[in-house]
Formats: C-alpha cells, sequence, structure tokens
C-alpha cells in the first residue's frame, strides 16, 4: 500500500511503458485531451448526492459546477500533493483550468459529440504510440487504476523535467525506469520459455 504513495516506484511502473520519445510526445498532447473530454462527459452523471449543489459561472468559457468531474479533479490533486507537492501545486492551475471549461463547454449544443470524438481519437492515438513506437501494449492492461491516476501527472513531470525541475528525481527515474523495463523483459521470456516447455 505505502508504495501508492512512492512518487518513484508510481513513475517507475508509468515509464517502464512509455520510454520512447515519440510515445511521451503523443502522450503530452493526448493525455491533457483524454481528461478534458473524459471531465466533459462525465458531467452528464448524476451528481454525487453528499455533495451540495453549487454552480458558478465566471463567464461563458469556465463554469464550476459541483460534479463527478469536480469530485475527480479533487481526488487526482490530493494523490498528486502526496506523491510531489511542487509539481501538484504547480499542475494544479491546469487541472483547474480544464475542470472548468470541460464543464462550461459540456452545456454547448454538440459539446457532448465533440467530446465524444476528441476522446476516442485521443485514445487512438494513445494506442498507437504504444504499438508502434513502444512496441507493447500501453500500462492500462496491466494496470487500469495506476494508468489512468497517473498519467496526467506524468506528462506534467515529463514536461518539467525538460526545464530543470528536480534532476536527481529525473536521474533516479530513468535508472528506476530501465530496471523495470529490464524486469519486465525478462518475465516475458520466462512466460514465453515456460509455454514453449507446456506445449
Amino acid at each position: 500500500m505505502s508504495s501508492l504513495f512512492d512518487v518513484r516506484k508510481q513513475l517507475a511502473f508509468y515509464g517502464a511503458y512509455h520510454s520512447h520519445p515519440v510515445n511521451v510526445l503523443i502522450h503530452i498532447f493526448g493525455v491533457p485531451a483524454i481528461v478534458w473530454s473524459a471531465f466533459v462527459l462525465s458531467t452528464q452523471l448524476p451528481p454525487p448526492a453528499f455533495l451540495p449543489p453549487i454552480k458558478h459561472v465566471f463567464n461563458e468559457h469556465m463554469v464550476f459546477e459541483t460534479n463527478a468531474a469536480a469530485l475527480t479533479a479533487v481526488f487526482y490533486i490530493i494523490y498528486y500533493f502526496i506523491l510531489d507537492p511542487v509539481a501538484a501545486f504547480l499542475y494544479t492551475p491546469q487541472m483547474v483550468l480544464m475542470l472548468l471549461t470541460a464543464t462550461a463547454y459540456a452545456q454547448s449544443p454538440d459539446g457532448i459529440r465533440n467530446a465524444i470524438i476528441v476522446h476516442v481519437a485521443s485514445w487512438i492515438a494513445q494506442f498507437i504510440g504504444h504499438g508502434l513506437a513502444e512496441g507493447r501494449a500501453p500500462a492500462l492492461l496491466d494496470n487500469v487504476v495506476g494508468a489512468f491516476v497517473l498519467a496526467p501527472f506524468f506528462v506534467h513531470l515529463e514536461l518539467l523535467f525538460k526545464v530543470g525541475y528536480r534532476p536527481e528525481l529525473q536521474k533516479q527515474l530513468k535508472n528506476d525506469v530501465g530496471i523495470e523495463i529490464a524486469r519486465i523483459r525478462r518475465e516475458k521470456a520466462e512466460k514465453r520459455r515456460s509455454e514453449k516447455k507446456s506445449s
């Protein structure tokens, strides 16, 4: 359980599935699009009964409501603060902006239809990136929760690392990712050998 809150272990797991530069680039654009469109779509879910009905319109492009999207955003941010408080603080404005614009966009005439298109297209891009660049299935097939929750933060940290954020952590993660990739490859090779023996 403690590994859930270990930033190195969590990002090493995710990074092992996202080590190719082309795949990382696809995720830098695709993951925020998936999160934003998911927020749009989740506004259609009934709001949690324990949340008071609050709605505030900042302008036509930014709206806040107590809904499933807002609850999800709060959960993500809390988890990110546990993993890395500074990086989470820097990510919070992006998460808030995605939430507010998604809630507003969901109320536009074609909002839901367009969000579905963005969501599906972004997922297709992710799978293409994994299949062509990484040559392996995405992380969600091995750890659904970890993949969905970690993806936005992984992308955020990738961008922060490019501007010099915590170079020691970046170095440690590169080493951890290399070890994790070697472990996964070793397990796959052992599995293939055992399958050959059984056949």
